[in-house]
Parts: structure tokens; C-alpha cells; sequence
């Protein structure tokens, strides 16, 4: 009691106690809200979920590709062997016998100790016996399978085990190890060698980073990631209009407009919190499921998907944190009084001034290093970063106001017309958010095909083959009989011709001598098969030729006397170790060089079968160019039967005109993985986006159609309601993804092309999903616009 006899004053709550009290308020709201607040919540959780899985997947990808490195470190047989390594308890014999598969790889070995102590690959237990292998399950599946016949006939061992995890890159790695015989003779052939461990042995000398190839994997991420963020933004705003009726019913009841905020940022919370409750759930289920596809040739192990402990506590703390600034973000212009929510009334035009500065900002970033290439240094990580990311989220700033200035200028129309324009011209803010996922993503595409296709050429080399003239190619070891092989590839269903060379290389010395002096190639073949190496005026079986013509070549007129006496190399072949002479003969003709099928002009001596000695068909290896007909199912994979039946380390491969820097190609086919689950998020997102607008317009849906309005206008209403802000959205990501696209360019030094096609092809992507997410509302709105739904209790 005071001295007047009064109450003492009550002490002022504290600040941070009543915005708590507030926030948990909100919560409550959420969670005990009946099944409106329970639907409003489930829609939130599952939009904000999806963007919280892709987060996490995206937080694991470091471990992932750290986890695929090392165990690919751990299983390298052929980095730095010793030269001067020796059979002993403790080495083994390997053979690479990889190979391809109906487009995916195949790696194999042929192994053979030489000792009891011979090292064991990872992720096996013992080593195979001759005749017997062991196969990643994979593998084995697909050999159990009626798509591996064909295998089955490629890889005659049996079966006798499975390769662990600790041997193998992905789930889907198809790879064997099978006993072999005799390695030890063929140990000059390089694909074969002795090693006394399996792992990378010395320190590799690490090539140079290309900063173009940084700089792309930077915007790739970015890319991604934006829209992902802004999903999660437009997901935390499900059903905001039937919010902020119930918050001008807290008004009512005596909360001030600071406290009514603050409980809305408490509903949203609990819709975020909830979300990473469901993004876990979807993350765990997703990580298995990736176990068991194959994505562009990519496959994972569900426990490499293992996120950073801090990358998740970042995504953990960072949306239900953004969950409640977006909210309190988008109420600082929304009047909540007791009567109702004055965002009813007309709002005021929204200012495009301040939201050109973020698409401007991040053209001021990008600019200064406009030129650069990879020839002056790395690019400014933070100012891509950054000026990137300015361009995409201005998208996000510009979108509303550009669909609030063409709808408020829309005109008449049919009646399903009228009411989609007077709905836009009523909420399109609301329609604008629809569409910024869709948008960023398109722009971010757009953007970096255009830089994809720019610099494809500065990362793809011409490879000189003549697909023309051949489509395939088979190496054979050396000593392998080339008439025989070819014999057997001729009968091969599909194959249309076989042209059959063999070479070998001719010194003045013993090839193991310090100096073996100048040398020469020596080309064995028939008429028909030298014919695609050289200009033949006549030719017989038993004539030699001495061709002229090729590019550097010195040797080949001076080693051409009659009489003189060549040494061969030694080859790898059993029984043909020690010096072997080729004797120039009398009547060597000449011959021109000319481009053979790989582009190479060949230079030496072409030898007829007629004028091969022994000594000298054992130490050549032979080459086979093959025309195949590709209309024959599986022609491919009937040559490489064939080839294994010849011989197991006869490697067969197909000819392309071009081919792609490998760090290039991986860049892309990770950006290809990484869209496609961008694209399903996009799909998702936007189809409980739909379904939750639908939900709130319900009951003035089955109004109209209890006042006598057509469903088909409805539907087609809704449909424009949809297809404007969607056309407007892409129109915007066209522009912007053209100009980020051209601005990425010039970064890169490369002469700015717009690839109309591609703009095009991304546009019309977007525009395939939101079409299809579209066909799927339909269903429930034809359920929504029953009579029935103005029952209320």
C-alpha cells in the first residue's frame, strides 16, 4: 500500500517476454486452430518442407562428393606405380578391362597374385579365382535381368561374390573383378601392371583451376538455390487473407495492431518449424530412394547423403527465422482494425523505383570483371555471387508490380474473362508470388544455357575421327592374330566392313638401347585395308611401301635402303622377348600419306601380309575400324562380345565427331541432376500453391455456382487466373535470364550470342509445368464448386 492508501502500480512486463508470449500465442493459434488452422498448417509445413529437403540435400553434397573421391583414391591401381617394382609375396597382376553398356560404364579388371599376400581391392574379401569374379550388386541384378543377356555373353565367369560400398563410386556402379592368367606375359600392353597396393601413390601434380569453370559452378549454385529460397518465402504466406480475418477478430478482443503481428509471425512459425519436421521426412525418404536411381550416369550411396552438422543448424535456425521476417514483412502495409482487414480497399500503386535497384545493383557487380576470361586470374567469388543473386531476387521485386500494371490496364472480355482480370486487379500480389518460383528458376536457366552454349566451344575438341568412314574402333593386344579377329567381327551381326591394320615401330638400334636412334612406323595390312592410309598406284599381296607425305617426318626416306637391317620393338606378345630384325627389301614402292578415318596421316613403311616375317607379326598390335549398321538393335553391344571373345583386354569403342572437356561435361550433367529436382520442387510447390488458393476462393466458387454460373466459365476464369501472372512471370525471367546470360558472356571474354532457341525451350519448360500443375487442380476445383460448399458451421 502506498501512503495514500492505494494499490501499488503493477510493473511493466518485459519487451522480449511479451513478444515471446506473443509468438507462442501464435503457435497455438496454429496448432489448436481447428481443421482450418490444421490445413493452413499442413499447406505451409509441405511447402516449406519440400524447400528445407532440397536445402538439406544440398548441405550433403560436399560429404558426397567427398566420400566418392576418397573411395575412388582408395581403389586406384594405376596412378605412380614403381617401374622397378618386382614379383613378390605381396604384388598382384591387374588388367583393366573396362567397357560400356547400353550408354553406362563398365569397369572391369582381370586380377592375378603373385603371392599370398597379393593386396585385395576394397570392398572385397578375397581375391577371385580364374574363371570366377565378384560384381557390384548392380551388376548383378542387371546380369540376373533379361536387359544383361547380352552382358551375360560379354563376361563368362562365375559369379562367387558382391563389391562393397568401400569399392565402389555409387549404388549403381556396374563393376567387376575376375581372375585372370598368364598377366605377367603381356606386362608391356598399358593397360596391364604389377602393384603392391591399391590407392594413389605419390602426389599428384593438380591441375591448375580454370576460373571460367569456377565461376560457373558458383552461378550453378545460386541458380539452384534461389528458387528454393523464394518457395520457402511464398510457402510461409499460405492463406493470408483468411489470416488476416481472424486477426481482425484479436483486434476485436483487445490486441493492439504490434501484438497482432507478432501472433501472425507466431502462426507462421509453427507452420516453418513444422516444415522442417516434414523437409526432414522428405530428405530421409528421398536419400533412400536416390540409392536406387541413376541420374545422367550419376548414382549415390543414401549414407553419403550425409549433411554438415553446421550447414544444418544454419538451415534450421535461418527459415523459421525467415518464416517470421517474411511475415512481418508482408503485414507492414496491411491495416488490421477490429471491423476487418483494409487491404479490401484499393491499395496504393506499388513504386517500381526502388525495385529496379536490385537487378541494377547486380549488373554493377558483374560489370568490372566484363572481359576477364580465364587468362586474368579467378573471378571475384563474392561480387558473382552477389550480382547473381541481385538479379534474380530484383525478379521477385519487379514481378508484382509488373502484373499489377498490365492487369489494371486489361479490358472487356468474355465473362469467364472479366472475373480472372477483376480477381488479378484485386490480389496480384498474391498472383505475383504464384509465379516468382516458376520465374527465377526460368531466368536462371535461361542465363546459364546461354552460357553453356557460349563457351561449349572453348570445351569441345574436334576429335578427328571419321564417323563417315568407320563408327567404331577395336584395339587388340599385341600378338593377337589380326586376320582371325577380323574373321570374327565380319560374321558379327550389324557390322558392314572391317578394315584390319597392325602396327608396330622400327629404330636403328635395339628399342632398349640409350639412344635407339631415328625410327620409323611400320603398317601391316592388305591392299584394300592400306588403302585407307596411303595413295596406292598398284598394289599386290607381298608389297612393301614407303610413304611419303606426313607431317614431321624425317626417318622414313633415310631408313629406306635396301638391305638395311631395323629393330622392332618387343612387343608385349609371349615368346617374343629379344631383338627382332626387319630387313628392308629391294623394290620398296612409294606412297602418299593421306587422312585416314582418326585424321592422322601415317608415315613409315606398309607392309603387305605377303611381306610380314614371323618375328614381325608377333610384335605388331592390331587395329580394326568397323562400319557398322546403327539400325541394328544393339549392334554396339554384339561388337564388344565379340571383341571379349577375341580377347579380354580387346577394348572396343565408339567413334564421335567431338568430345567435351570431362570437369566441363561433369559441370553440366551435375546442373542437369541439381534442375530436375529444382523442376519437381517447381511442380510441387506450385500445385499445393494452387490447391491452397482454390481453398480459400471455395465458398465464393459454390456461390456463383449456386447463383447460376456456368462451371465451364469458372474454369475457364481460373485458368486465366493462372495463365496471366504465368505469361507475364516467364516474359520477365526471358528478359532478365537474357540479359544476367549476356552480362555472364562477356565475364568470359566470349562474343555475346542469343540462343533464341534455348530462350525458347526454357520458357516453354516453365510453361509445361505450370500447364500441367494446372490440369492437376482441376479435379478438386470441379469439387469446389458444388453448392454444397456454402455449408458452414
Amino acid at each position: 500500500m502506498s501512503a495514500r492508501g492505494g494499490k501499488r502500480p503493477a510493473r511493466a512486463e518485459p519487451r522480449a517476454w511479451g513478444t515471446a508470449r506473443d509468438l507462442a500465442l501464435g503457435v497455438r493459434f496454429a496448432v489448436t486452430g481447428g481443421r482450418e488452422g490444421w490445413t493452413r498448417a499442413l499447406l505451409t509445413a509441405v511447402g516449406v518442407g519440400l524447400g528445407v529437403a532440397l536445402l538439406l540435400l544440398t548441405t550433403a553434397v560436399p560429404n558426397l562428393l567427398d566420400g566418392r573421391d576418397r573411395r575412388e583414391e582408395a581403389r586406384q591401381d594405376n596412378a605412380y606405380i614403381p617401374d622397378t617394382l618386382r614379383p613378390s609375396d605381396d604384388t598382384l597382376l591387374i588388367a583393366h578391362a573396362n567397357s560400356d553398356f547400353k550408354e553406362r560404364d563398365l569397369r572391369g579388371r582381370l586380377v592375378e597374385p603373385e603371392g599370398p599376400d597379393a593386396p585385395v581391392p576394397p570392398g572385397v574379401s578375397e581375391l577371385p579365382e580364374p574363371g570366377s569374379m565378384v560384381v557390384s550388386p548392380a551388376l548383378k541384378e542387371l546380369l540376373a535381368s533379361d536387359e544383361g543377356a547380352l552382358l551375360r555373353e560379354r563376361l563368362p565367369y562365375d559369379i562367387v561374390g558382391t563389391i562393397g560400398k568401400p569399392g565402389l563410386i555409387g549404388s549403381q556402379e556396374l563393376a567387376w573383378y575376375a581372375g585372370g592368367t598368364g598377366l605377367a606375359e603381356q606386362l608391356d600392353h598399358p593397360l596391364v601392371m604389377r602393384i603392391d597396393a591399391f590407392g594413389t601413390h605419390g602426389t599428384e601434380s593438380a591441375e591448375p583451376p580454370d576460373p571460367v569453370l569456377v565461376m560457373l559452378t558458383l552461378v550453378v549454385f545460386v541458380v539452384l538455390l534461389v528458387p528454393v529460397a523464394v518457395f520457402i518465402a511464398t510457402a510461409v504466406r499460405f492463406g493470408g487473407e483468411r489470416r488476416d480475418r481472424r486477426l481482425a477478430a484479436l483486434r476485436l478482443v483487445g490486441s493492439d495492431s504490434r501484438m497482432t503481428r507478432r501472433i501472425a509471425a507466431g502462426e507462421a512459425l509453427a507452420g516453418a518449424v513444422l516444415g522442417l519436421v516434414f523437409g526432414t521426412g522428405f530428405f530421409l525418404a528421398g536419400r533412400e530412394f536416390a540409392g536406387s536411381v541413376e541420374l545422367f550416369r550419376v548414382s549415390v550411396f543414401p549414407s553419403d547423403l550425409d549433411p554438415s552438422p553446421l550447414l544444418v543448424l544454419l538451415v534450421a535456425v535461418a527459415v523459421p527465422a525467415a518464416a517470421v521476417l517474411v511475415t512481418l514483412f508482408a503485414l507492414r502495409g496491411v491495416v488490421i482494425e477490429p471491423l476487418g482487414v483494409v487491404r479490401t480497399a484499393r491499395p496504393a500503386r506499388r513504386r517500381l523505383w526502388w525495385r529496379l535497384l536490385l537487378p541494377l545493383a547486380g549488373i554493377g557487380m558483374l560489370l568490372p570483371m566484363t572481359g576477364q576470361g580465364r587468362d586474368h586470374g579467378d573471378f571475384n567469388q563474392y561480387l558473382v555471387v552477389g550480382g547473381v543473386l541481385c538479379l534474380l531476387v530484383g525478379i521477385t521485386a519487379l514481378l508484382p508490380w509488373v502484373v499489377e500494371t498490365v492487369v489494371a490496364r486489361l479490358g472487356a472480355g468474355g465473362l469467364a474473362w472479366q472475373l480472372a482480370v477483376r480477381r488479378l486487379q484485386l490480389s496480384s500480389g498474391t498472383a505475383a508470388r504464384m509465379v516468382n518460383g516458376i520465374a527465377v528458376a526460368v531466368a536462371g536457366a535461361i542465363a546459364l544455357q546461354m552460357l553453356f552454349a557460349g563457351i561449349d566451344d572453348q570445351y569441345t575438341r574436334d576429335t578427328g575421327q571419321d564417323v563417315s568412314r568407320a563408327q567404331m574402333q577395336v584395339d587388340l593386344p599385341d600378338g593377337v592374330p589380326v586376320a582371325p579377329a577380323a574373321a570374327d567381327f565380319e560374321k558379327t551381326e550389324g557390322v558392314r566392313g572391317v578394315h584390319a591394320l597392325s602396327y608396330g615401330y622400327l629404330h636403328e638400334k635395339p628399342a632398349d638401347s640409350e639412344e635407339p636412334g631415328r625410327g620409323a612406323q611400320l603398317t601391316v595390312g592388305d591392299c584394300e585395308a592400306l588403302r585407307m592410309v596411303a595413295k596406292l598406284t598398284g598394289c599386290a599381296d607381298g608389297d612393301v611401301f614407303a610413304l611419303t607425305g606426313a607431317d614431321y617426318d624425317t626417318d622414313t626416306q633415310a631408313l629406306n635402303k635396301p638391305g638395311r637391317a631395323l629393330h622392332l620393338d618387343q612387343g608385349s606378345t609371349p615368346g617374343a622377348r629379344g631383338d627382332a630384325l626387319w630387313t628392308v627389301p629391294r623394290g620398296v614402292k612409294r606412297a602418299v600419306s593421306v587422312q585416314d578415318p582418326t585424321g592422322m596421316l601415317s608415315s613409315g613403311f606398309l607392309l603387305t601380309p605377303g611381306a610380314v616375317t614371323p618375328d614381325v607379326g608377333k610384335r605388331v598390335s592390331g587395329r580394326l575400324w568397323l562400319v557398322i549398321d546403327e539400325s541394328v538393335p544393339d549392334v554396339q553391344e554384339l561388337v564388344r562380345n565379340t571383341a571379349a571373345a577375341v580377347d579380354p583386354l580387346a577394348h572396343a569403342s565408339t567413334w564421335v565427331a567431338t568430345e567435351r572437356t570431362a570437369r566441363f561435361d561433369s559441370l553440366r550433367t551435375g546442373l542437369f541432376v541439381g534442375a530436375t529436382a529444382v523442376l519437381v520442387l517447381i511442380g510441387v510447390s506450385l500445385l499445393v500453391s494452387q490447391l491452397e488458393q482454390l481453398r480459400e476462393r471455395r465458398k465464393l466458387l459454390s456461390a456463383l455456382v449456386a447463383f447460376g454460373t456456368r462451371r465451364r466459365t469458372l474454369s475457364l476464369s481460373v485458368l486465366w487466373q493462372t495463365a496471366v501472372p504465368i505469361g507475364l512471370g516467364l516474359a520477365l525471367s526471358a528478359l532478365v535470364g537474357t540479359v544476367l546470360g549476356a552480362v555472364l558472356l562477356r565475364m568470359t571474354a566470349t562474343p555475346v550470342r542469343v540462343d533464341w532457341g534455348t530462350v525458347l525451350g526454357m520458357t516453354g519448360v516453365g510453361a509445361g509445368v505450370v500447364a500441367l500443375v494446372t490440369l492437376l487442380s482441376l479435379p478438386p476445383l470441379l469439387r469446389m464448386m458444388r453448392p454444397d460448399g456454402l455449408r458452414t458451421e
